[in-house]
């Protein structure tokens, strides 16, 4: 297959020899550059994504897609029908009841607050991933022992902080206690803990303390009421719009919280850190498209002669223009592609021998994490091309605009 002439022409430019193989450096460079550019920017913002995951992972692994609650009282006590209207709405996986409350841990003279939940252990793990983050125990244990001392399980940072192992008993504390003639004195019950959980973040793992459901009603004398219903998605992203769809089925006074807006700061930050490290490492390619600059600007410098003769032949300037054109994208497209190759490389090299440790105490994760998608991919390939070609229209332009009379004037 024969190649245009524009393509046949700028390929040849670039394998100069002799006088203008300092132009096949640079060139040479422009390529580099644009390929370090292309591969900095998919590696770097793979492991954003990664740890975005991983965090988006943790979170939903101890919080449902979306909560329910009931706007007007501290319970809801038709929770069992809300459930059944709740669970035929299309696109839901799983719900589940929750009891949630503030209280006090004691033990062994340290105390501390604690949130407590109260859940379903039949239920609760088609809707939270707290069974897989369990080291000890089982959900089962909850509400297994004597009325005297039931069961919770603690996270591990709370665990380490009050020196608390399996088979230790503690004492909650609610703040909703029994009121006397001599003022409100607190409800302190005993319970054992039967559990340690790490879901890896430090928020959960250091205040975290579940409980059974009948055991957080009866702790939190809420009589056979629920403090709201966690909902568990087939796709989380569709969380805002089913949410919606619960609060029209059914009414007022209930409402609705998805995870993103649990967690709306946390997740926008990471957007706007991807987005400004995204501005930030594209500047790499910006600095390679000034070598191709150069490089064309000096080709055309030098090849002011072939252009006069091409022109003098026939040649349009349009057809000079895209002489140029073609061979910056060329130099262009070869650091794209050769950089994409890379960066998919060193992602999947990475993923699969992941050689770089990191302070699990600080960051939650023991290794970097890494998820490449295919659309930043794309993305990152069709900014480094637009620069590349970009960079090519002022020299192409003065080329095409080269008058073959003054170029050959003292030749």
């Amino acid at each position: 297959m024969k190649l245009p002439l524009e393509l046949w022409v700028g390929l040849r430019y670039i394998r100069a020899k002799r006088k203008q193989a300092f132009i096949s450096v640079i060139s040479a460079f422009g390529v580099l550059g644009v390929m370090l550019g292309v591969m900095t920017l998919i590696i770097v913002l793979g492991v954003m994504n990664g740890f975005e995951r991983d965090l988006k992972d943790k979170i939903l692994g101890t919080v449902s897609h979306i909560v329910v609650m009931n706007n007007s009282t501290r319970s809801i006590a038709d929770w069992t029908q809300l459930m059944d209207r709740i669970k035929s709405l299309n696109g839901i996986n799983a719900v589940t009841p929750y009891i949630y409350g503030q209280a006090m841990l004691s033990s062994r003279g340290r105390v501390r607050g604690v949130i407590v939940r109260g859940i379903d252990p039949k239920s609760a793990p088609q809707v939270i991933s707290i069974s897989k983050y369990l080291e000890k125990g089982s959900l089962q244990d909850l509400g297994t022992t004597n009325k005297a001392d039931n069961g919770v399980i603690i996270g591990k940072e709370l665990a380490t902080a009050n020196a608390l192992r399996v088979g230790d008993t503690v004492q909650l504390i609610s703040p909703q206690g029994k009121r006397t003639p001599i003022g409100a004195i607190p409800r302190v019950q005993n319970f054992r803990v039967v559990g340690i959980f790490k879901s890896g973040m430090y928020e959960f793992d250091s205040n975290l303390v579940y409980m059974g459901l009948a055991e957080a009603q009866q702790f939190f004398e809420m009589g056979s009421g629920v403090s709201g219903i966690e909902v568990n998605l087939k796709n989380i992203y569709d969380a805002p719009k089913i949410a919606s769809r619960i609060e029209s089925t059914l009414g007022s006074p209930y409402w609705t919280r998805t995870w993103r807006d649990m967690y709306r700061n946390l997740f926008s930050a990471l957007k706007l850190e991807k987005i400004a490290m995204f501005i930030i490492l594209t500047f790499i390619v910006l600095v390679a498209a000034f070598n191709i600059i150069i490089s064309l600007i000096m080709l055309v410098i030098e090849k002011s002669r072939d252009i006069a003769i091409l022109k003098s032949l026939g040649a349009t300037s349009d057809r000079i223009m895209r002489i140029f054109v073609a061979q910056g994208m060329i130099v262009g497209s070869a650091g794209t592609l050769l950089g994409a190759a890379a960066g998919l490389m060193g992602g999947a090299l990475l993923a699969k021998y992941p050689f770089i440790e990191l302070p699990e105490e600080i960051y939650t994760i023991s290794t970097l994490p890494i998820a490449i998608y295919p659309w930043d991919v794309v993305i990152i390939c069709v900014v480094a091309l637009t620069i590349c070609f970009l960079a090519t229209l002022y020299p192409a332009y003065r080329a095409a605009r080269l008058e073959p009379a003054e170029a050959l004037r003292y030749e």
